[in-house]
């Protein structure tokens, strides 16, 4: 018999919608820890780099480094940076914790995604506090 011919037991899903499904807090850090440190190399380290070179190439690029910062989507830019590198941190803790086996319960493991959510959303705030 045909694979097609099988009747099916439960109807499939012709296509998964990423969007509906209801993610645990544990898989949303997990994600979250990826994109943002994807967004450290691909934006944060040239950033940083380009920065750097600007403010150290002379007074007058020191000036012009100062002044470019001090742009209201630089500083948006700055921010988002910011909240990745303290997002990254946080759930890079978090996860080596779990490597040593500790915190691997369910109820545990939602309370440390949660942790890290709230706490790097509160101290990205104190971040935007202080930048503007």
């Amino acid at each position: 018999m045909a694979a097609l011919d099988r009747p099916v037991a439960k109807p499939r899903p012709i296509y998964l919608n990423l969007l509906r499904i209801r993610q645990p807090a544990p898989a949303i850090v997990s994600v979250l820890h990826r994109i943002s440190g994807a967004l450290l190399f691909l934006l944060g380290i040239p950033f940083v780099l380009w920065t750097a070179q600007q403010a150290l190439a002379s007074p007058e690029g020191w000036d012009a480094t100062r002044s470019a910062l001090a742009q209201p989507l630089v500083k948006l830019v700055l921010l988002v940076l910011a909240w990745a590198y303290l997002h990254h941190l946080l759930a890079g803790i978090r996860h080596v914790i779990q490597d040593l086996h500790i915190g691997m319960q369910l109820k545990s493991s939602r309370a440390s995604a949660a942790t890290v959510l709230v706490l790097s959303l509160l101290l990205t705030l104190g971040v935007a506090i202080r930048l503007w």
